[in-house]
């Protein structure tokens, strides 16, 4: 069995998807384009493990000769063409359950860095340790018993955010049209049909929604408009659904308070980018307001781990097993006509 790795994320030898398949042999490029990819490497793969930076089109799923899966190295599928795959009986997965404590967590302590001021400590007491000693600078820092921890979209990540940010003391409202009204894990939290009413309502918005057609820009002037005055936002789901720029305006015009953006519309950011430039050389309005990570949330060494051995084990049990996980495009093919695998790793 071939295995393609288009756009290998890791350095050296595939060591954790081998753990998985074994003896499979793995085609591994490091390219960001389809065209980088040699055409004969798309031909020969019976299995594709994908990370986040390449797109397969459907002029890419036309040199799939081979190939009975699609796998991607983590949450988003934003990228795959899942109906051309369909067609060409090929299931697209995803690995949606590697790292949701980190994202979580990563989201919270977001959070509890603007409005306990950690940015604007660190930075001060760096500059002159004794100048610096201040506690009254930071502009954001609120007790966060009573306020409103808003999450767009209660999926799996966004119920750990929750869990965490009710553990804190807010009071937890979510965002969901997709989410049944009798959905369990929804009950502890209080659910709010608008999205602008919950925008605010919200001192905290967290996003935890896919990047799909209606969330693309979906926080943009006129939604981020609607968000209560002194309130954060954080993104650590995908960088297209918050337009940066109208972002950038909202904070320095004060109807945002400050926002934390574990991702970005273009990763990594043109340095001429202007929240990349203002976050470089932060203005006054600026200062204090905005934390930015490099797509780390989902980052540990166990998640990393996790992240790429699911990913190659999900290959192993529909090649090997006909075990099929995680299928995000099932909806485009017709009712019961899935591709059987079980061909044998």
């Amino acid at each position: 069995m071939k295995v393609l790795i288009p756009d290998a994320q890791f350095p050296g030898e595939p060591a954790f998807e081998r753990d998985a398949l074994g003896d499979a042999e793995f085609l591994v490029h490091r390219a960001r384009d389809p065209l980088q990819v040699p055409d004969s490497a798309w031909a020969a793969a019976d299995a594709i493990l994908l990370w986040q930076d390449m797109a397969i089109d459907r002029a890419v799923v036309r040199k799939l000769a081979r190939c009975r899966i699609v796998v991607r190295h983590g949450v988003g599928f934003d990228r795959v063409d899942l109906e051309a795959c369909a067609e060409r009986n090929i299931p697209v997965c995803n690995v949606p359950d590697y790292g949701t404590e980190e994202v979580a967590n990563h989201a919270l302590a977001c959070a509890l860095a603007l409005r306990r001021g950690l940015p604007t400590y660190t930075e001060m007491l760096a500059l002159d340790p004794v100048a610096g000693w201040r506690w009254d600078t930071p502009p954001l820092i609120r007790r966060l018993t009573g306020q409103v921890f808003g999450i767009v979209g209660l999926g799996r990540i966004g119920r750990a955010a929750a869990a965490r940010a009710k553990a804190f003391g807010f009071d937890v409202g979510f965002h969901d049209p997709y989410l049944p009204a009798d959905e369990p894990a929804a009950a502890p939290y209080r659910r709010i049909d608008d999205l602008g009413e919950m925008l605010a309502q919200a001192d905290v918005v967290s996003v935890h929604c896919p990047l799909t057609r209606e969330t693309h820009g979906l926080l943009g002037e006129a939604n981020l408009g609607c968000m209560k005055k002194g309130a954060i936002l954080i993104n650590t789901a995908r960088g297209p659904i918050v337009d940066t720029a109208a972002l950038l305006k909202a904070i320095e015009t004060g109807s945002v308070g400050g926002a934390a953006l574990d991702v970005l519309p273009q990763e990594p950011p043109d340095p001429d980018d202007p929240l990349a430039a203002a976050y470089r050389v932060p203005p006054s309005w600026l200062a204090g307001r905005l934390i930015l990570t490099p797509h780390a949330a989902f980052y540990s060494p166990e998640s990393w781990y996790d992240l790429r051995y699911k990913a190659a084990e999900t290959v192993r049990d529909w090649l090997g097993k006909g075990v099929l996980r995680n299928c995000v495009n099932a909806h485009f093919f017709p009712a019961g006509a899935l591709p059987s695998g079980g061909a044998g790793v």
